[in-house]
């Protein structure tokens, strides 16, 4: 990304803070045991990603940091007349991209919730990043439609 200072053109790195949200079911165990609570499968689930983020890299992405300090917590949703109960677990990334399209593959899970821009100030995007950014999203979207239609028409 270059940043306009004045007349002088610096290439800087943007750097972004994300809220990824692992959700938890609860799953009966057979008899008496053996079950897990749905804050138990949230937060496993939460490891096992960050476990990933940390050894798989992803392409133009530098983790910074990853804060799992934030508690496990409870949402409770109505389908008809069933109350299904979620627990979701709570990761904050530190990341630091070249391009906006970097964080396409993170900014586009179902865990997504939150994006904050920690650098620079501002953002000036030039006609041919706005036309990637959109062809990588619209990309994205027909990939991710494609894994629906082979899950369920298969």
């Amino acid at each position: 990304m270059k940043i306009k200072i004045g007349e002088e053109l610096l290439n800087e790195h943007i750097r972004v803070r994300i809220r990824l949200d692992y959700k938890g079911e609860g799953k009966n165990g057979r008899f008496f045991f053996g079950g897990k609570s749905k804050e138990e499968i949230a937060e496993q689930k939460r490891e096992e990603q960050v476990a990933l983020l940390r050894n798989i890299p992803l392409q133009g992405i530098v983790i910074e940091d990853i804060d799992l300090s934030l508690d496990v917590y409870s949402v409770s949703e109505f389908e008809g007349r069933k109350n299904r109960e979620y627990a979701f677990a709570p990761v904050i990334l530190s990341l630091r991209v070249d391009n906006l399209d970097d964080l396409l593959p993170l900014v586009l899970r179902s865990e997504f919730r939150k994006i904050e821009f920690l650098s620079p100030e501002n953002l000036e995007i030039y006609r041919l990043d706005a036309e990637r950014l959109l062809f990588r999203v619209h990309q994205l979207i027909q990939e991710e439609i494609k894994k629906l239609e082979r899950k369920y028409l298969n």
